[in-house]
């Protein structure tokens, strides 16, 4: 055989190796795509509904917890000394915050009674403690539990009220964080409220009502939201937008009946 015959089945044959090692790197990125598909597919669903699953089926757990923890807390009588005006201003009526709330909102006290102020010991970390319920919001209609602290592992079980903040029902700012699309995802709906929607919380103490007074998006790092606020409030914090923790959204709603509110009102 000559060369001029030689070099074409040689020709013939490193073209057919060079297909197969192109079919061999087409086959091994196709099954590669295949795998990262899969995984990114189980990760998308383990986020948003097995994490869900595991978040709703601790609920029951946590509001047996909850209630040892009413049975054990202590509540004190703390007496206080209101403002010169109070919040009715001088010789005021007490007409209530005006927002059809109804209950003691609009009661007057007796300037010659001493004012208690009705405070519960501080739960420990991780435990739960509260209820919330958003009556507007389907998903918090029959309530989500909270537990004390905002690290990973409480955020995972319910709701979180922020150390070092105020608790629920007493003078200041009441911070409570959770999930927008993970880990049961209370607060999932929290951008369809309005100013004037209610918010009730239950603690040891009673239930604490509170009416919506301002909702809007902050940087991450505007961690003013929880600074003190005079009178009594309660911010709720989540993501923004969905599916990104790009932002918060806040939500700041004032206490307007409540075992507290017309001392904190006096108070104030």
């Amino acid at each position: 055989m000559t060369d001029a015959q030689v070099a074409p089945e040689v020709e013939t044959e490193a073209l057919a190796a060079a297909s197969t090692r192109g079919l061999r790197v087409l086959h091994n990125l196709g099954w590669t795509l295949i795998y990262l598909g899969v995984f990114t597919l189980g990760f998308v669903v383990h986020q948003l509904f097995v994490t869900s699953w595991f978040a709703q089926q601790n609920q029951s757990e946590l509001a047996l917890e909850r209630l040892e923890q009413w049975e054990e807390t202590e509540i004190s009588e703390v007496v206080v000394v209101p403002s010169q005006t109070g919040s009715d201003g001088p010789g005021g009526s007490g007409g209530g915050s005006g927002d059809g709330s109804g209950g003691n909102g609009g009661a007057t006290i007796d300037d010659s009674e001493p004012l208690i102020l009705r405070v519960e010991s501080p739960p420990d970390l991780g435990a739960a403690f509260a209820l919330i319920r958003i009556p507007k919001l389907e998903r918090l209609e029959e309530g989500w539990n909270v537990v004390e602290g905002v690290r990973t592992v409480d955020l995972r079980t319910g709701a979180g009220h922020m150390p070092d903040t105020a608790l629920p029902g007493q003078p200041g700012n009441a911070v409570i964080s959770g999930h927008r699309t993970t880990w049961g995802q209370p607060f999932h709906e929290l951008d369809a409220l309005d100013p004037g929607d209610r918010i009730e919380v239950d603690t040891a103490l009673g239930t604490h009502i509170y009416a919506v007074r301002e909702i809007r998006v902050v940087k991450p790092t505007d961690v003013w939201v929880a600074d003190p606020r005079e009178g009594a409030w309660l911010t709720l914090t989540t993501c923004h937008p969905k599916f990104s923790a790009r932002q918060r959204l806040v939500v700041a709603a004032e206490l307007v009946f409540g075992p507290n509110h017309d001392v904190i009102e006096v108070m104030s």
